[in-house]
């Protein structure tokens, strides 16, 4: 047996629910063996953010560029870059070798509403990431960061933004619309071949921390399997997303089992694994 692989590229969450904590129990769950490189450090709880360590640009591109050297990596995500020298080291080191589809999810900004990355960053994350990205998966107020333009406040607004961020280089983006609010939460998928909405009953709950970090990394763990299986065979976003989206619900609906913190707890990533 061959393994699927998935890197992680994102900061530490000292709680577990999001960052690369996040990401390398989503990769499991979906039966992916996870690498990580780590691009900061932050001091963070249920309840917020109360400090960022970054981890110097230097050191994160060693970091991936001895990863790449000895592991065939099959995908990768990318979550909280921070600084614009990280992302800049980051972008080129993946221009450079290859590291399997990019899905790559601009965290600015946490559940708890504590911004997590710099003004200049989001600049270069406009101007050298995307074009490295074959998917963006953006919420509505990092999308409107990216486009410099007000938040979307209805579903019809997100494909028009999706389809500005996409002509700024990404293969795709899936701008999510879970910031609007209603019976559902929908996001929205544009790519070269159109575009595609993907529903589901939005979930009574507060176990909401980490949800774009998951949402992201269970796609790159559906692409990682796809890559391993069939690795010269074009990327065909749609399923992969409606098999994440699946996964987050399981997730969603079960994290408030985990009582967890005393704010925004984590979901529960492990739903449908662990004993009930």
């Amino acid at each position: 047996m061959t393994a699927a692989v998935a890197l992680t590229v994102a900061g530490s969450d000292p709680s577990g629910g999001a960052g690369v904590q996040a990401d390398l129990k989503t990769f499991s769950a979906l039966g992916v063996y996870g690498t990580a490189v780590l691009t900061a450090l932050t001091a963070q709880s249920t309840r917020g953010v109360t400090g960022v360590h970054a981890v110097p640009a230097a050191f994160v591109g060693e970091q991936l560029r001895t990863l790449l050297a000895d592991v065939t990596v099959h995908a990768t995500k990318l979550g909280m870059l921070g600084t614009a020298d990280v992302v800049h080291e980051v972008a080129a080191v993946l221009a450079d070798r290859p590291a399997g589809p990019v899905v790559c999810d601009p965290v600015m900004v946490a559940t708890s509403g504590d911004r997590l990355i710099s003004d200049d960053a989001v600049d270069a994350v406009r101007s050298v990431l995307l074009p490295v990205t074959d998917l963006l998966t953006p919420n509505v107020p990092e999308a409107a960061a990216l486009l410099d333009v007000a938040p979307a406040t209805t579903v019809d607004e997100l494909a028009p933004q999706a389809a500005a961020l996409l002509a700024l280089g990404p293969g795709a983006v899936l701008l999510k619309g879970g910031h609007l609010g209603g019976a559902e939460s929908t996001d929205v998928l544009v790519t070269a071949a159109g575009v595609v909405e993907s529903r589901r009953p939005r979930v009574p709950t507060t176990a909401t921390h980490g949800t774009g970090c998951t949402l992201s990394s269970a796609v790159a763990a559906l692409v990682a399997r796809t890559r391993l299986a069939a690795p010269d065979e074009p990327v065909d976003w749609a399923p992969l997303v409606e098999g994440a989206r699946d996964y987050l619900q399981a997730a969603l609906v079960e994290g408030e089992s985990l009582r967890v913190g005393a704010g925004h707890g984590p979901v529960h990533h492990f739903a449908g694994w662990w004993p009930a």
